[in-house]
């Protein structure tokens, strides 16, 4: 019984995505979030190629696949922003103008890749993701996952991380958060942590196990503010081998007491 609700799902999907005049389909569905200081509802992007792939395997064919999940805020100039810095990722190649126009330009280019590999097996994806990390009243934290795989041994994922002050409609920077004087304090608790987290000693030279740039410990771009404290994430191949996956650091507030600037929402509440 569930074999047969399987085929019947699967046909279904295959069915949607043939009878498209323009080879793509776009799905979309709504999630309302609640009780969050800034109201907003998740809204997504789905497009399908025709070209279908395998289709000798239990009865039903593969077929490559673009989707795009991201938040629709009530304050235009968040999403407007958050839209940019998912473009400009884009910019070079595709110029969107639209989610739909990235998913729809990854089949296209999906779709001259099946016409010059007639019978190919290779069916590709790309998923972009962004979710609401956190809320403050002065505070949005999005995380933004770009995931694809077009060929080779495996996928490739990118993650970074949004940070927006709704209040006053800027970007939040970690210069905006930590003073230039401060860096180096900065970078030595980090590294601090890092050997703890990690189980290595103080004096344990870092190049023989990590990627940092001539040995010396450095953090990445992605961070954001956690209810824990400062988080940075390390992205795959960034300090580590892809098979390790990403690495996350967060240095707690207390340790950032003479580091953070004051009045930012790395410092208490008087």
């Amino acid at each position: 019984m569930m074999k047969n609700a399987i085929v019947l799902f699967l046909a279904a999907s295959l069915f949607l995505a043939c009878n498209n005049s323009n080879n793509d389909k776009k799905v979309a569905h709504v999630i309302t979030a609640e009780n969050d200081t800034l109201s907003y509802r998740y809204d997504s992007v789905k497009v399908l190629s025709n070209n279908l792939v395998k289709p000798e395997i239990n009865s039903y064919a593969d077929t490559a696949n673009a989707v795009v999940k991201y938040p629709v805020f009530d304050k235009e100039e968040l999403n407007n922003f958050v839209k940019q810095q998912v473009f400009d990722f884009f910019k070079e190649d595709d110029h969107p103008n639209a989610y739909e126009d990235i998913a729809s330009s990854f089949i296209r280019k999906y779709n001259q890749f099946y016409l010059e590999n007639r019978g190919t097996a290779q069916w590709w994806y790309l998923l972009i993701d962004i979710k609401v990390m956190r809320q403050l009243h002065n505070y949005v934290a999005l995380k933004y996952i770009n995931a694809s795989f077009v060929g080779g041994a495996h996928g490739s994922t990118y993650i970074t991380f949004i940070n927006f002050n709704p209040k006053t409609s800027t970007v939040i920077t970690l210069d905006s958060l930590i003073s230039p004087d401060k860096k180096a304090a900065l970078l030595k608790v980090a590294e601090q942590k890092f050997r703890k987290d990690e189980g290595i000693s103080a004096t344990e030279p870092l190049k023989d196990r990590y990627f940092f740039t001539d040995g010396k410990f450095s953090l990445p771009a992605a961070f954001y503010v956690s209810s824990k404290g400062l988080t940075f994430l390390y992205n795959q191949y960034e300090i580590k081998p892809y098979a390790s996956g990403i690495t996350e650091l967060t240095i707690p507030f207390d340790q950032l007491n003479d580091i953070a600037k004051p009045q930012t929402i790395l410092t208490p509440t008087p």
